[in-house]
């Protein structure tokens, strides 16, 4: 299995220059268009910029920015049972709408939207600690029966692709899949879209990250040298995209990297000066809520705050993040399915609030534990 750079947090260096191309471009197997990268993890800032208690006030003038779903409604009854002691499970999308700001930052020729990244976020009761579940977005699974926002029926459907759900018949499917397949009731859903992560990573002063080989890749415009860089909004969204050179060249070799640096992201925000910058605070919270959808529990800066606030003894670099176990499919090489029993091991112990085996990391496609 090909070493993947692992971004670190490191001592502040010059932000690389913005520019470069950041068209797409198809290769490696499975071989897969290129979309807005798995950047949807770092929605977990707004909460640990809640969680830090940051000058409230600041945020009054921001409540119309959200925008919020009635997931609720939309699903129904038909729907896992929620458990007592399975804590708080969060399903976080990136959307890569080339609508609105986003439009400016694609070059391919891919219209509507798609749910570019999946993450069920995890947290255990006592809320100390977290574990992500990223959902490789070529993931063949059985779409359920679903109604789409304007009341149309939409029939259940078999070898679906994962990313291909959001288009196709709205968010509230996406979270009625993704409970179908794991038996795990999400508490809510946070959506964040391809303009807002630039944004965030501008108005923070960018991320530093390390790596310990070149990359060139001509697909996301990256062009990094061995060491430590400081990436500013543009190039942090071509390192988030960069899969050439990097494992077996597909999505499945590069969620590690992004993880990596979600959790480099996440260190950096902390690191910020929130109380004595108020308009640095302004700035940053603008930023996201601009970029939020979410579940109507959640649809307001009294609520984000108050279960950000309810999350404030999680430290984001200890939070466990696996990729789902998956294996290629064998009619169609460029897509993967679950990896059974592993992926039915996974979601037993999150349904359960328990420890994570061992053998339910283990995912095929990639020879090894999942990233």
């Amino acid at each position: 299995m090909s070493h993947v750079p692992t971004p670190q947090l490191a001592p502040d260096t010059p932000p690389v220059r913005p520019g470069g191309d950041t068209g797409g471009g198809d290769g490696g197997r499975p071989k897969r268009r290129r979309r807005t990268g798995r950047i949807v993890l770092i929605v977990l800032t707004v909460l640990v910029l809640a969680a830090g208690g940051t000058a409230y006030w600041l945020y009054s003038g921001l409540n119309g920015n959200l925008r919020g779903i009635d997931i609720d409604t939309a699903i129904g009854d038909d729907r896992p049972a929620k458990l007592p002691t399975s804590g708080q499970n969060i399903l976080i999308l990136g959307s890569d709408s080339r609508a609105g700001a986003n439009a400016d930052l694609h070059t391919g020729h891919v219209s509507g939207a798609r749910s570019d990244t999946a993450l069920v976020m995890h947290i255990p009761e006592g809320r100390t600690r977290a574990v992500g579940v990223s959902i490789p977005r070529d993931t063949l699974v059985t779409r359920p029966r679903c109604t789409k926002s304007d009341g149309t029926e939409v029939a259940s459907a078999q070898r679906v692709m994962f990313n291909s759900i959001y288009s196709q018949v709205g968010p509230a499917c996406v979270v009625k899949t993704v409970e179908q397949m794991s038996g795990i009731r999400m508490d809510h859903y946070v959506e964040i879209d391809f303009a807002g992560f630039k944004g965030l990573v501008d108005a923070i002063g960018g991320v530093t990250v390390t790596v310990d080989q070149d990359i060139h890749d001509r697909s996301s415009g990256l062009d990094l040298t061995k060491g430590t860089h400081r990436l500013d909004g543009t190039r942090s969204l071509e390192f988030v995209r960069t899969r050439h050179g990097i494992g077996d060249g597909s999505d499945l070799g590069r969620i590690g990297l992004q993880q990596k640096f979600m959790l480099a992201l996440l260190g950096q925000i902390k690191k910020q000066d929130l109380l004595g910058s108020p308009t640095k605070t302004y700035e940053i919270a603008d930023t996201l809520t601009s970029a939020l959808t979410t579940d109507s529990g959640l649809a307001s800066l009294t609520k984000l705050v108050r279960f950000g606030g309810s999350l404030k003894g999680i430290d984001p670099s200890t939070m466990e993040t696996i990729m789902l176990p998956v294996r290629y499919d064998t009619q169609d090489p460029n897509r993967v399915v679950a990896a059974q029993p592993q992926a039915k091991r996974l979601w037993h112990a999150l349904r359960l609030d328990a420890a994570i085996p061992e053998s339910a990391k283990k995912s095929p496609a990639t020879g090894g534990p999942t990233p």
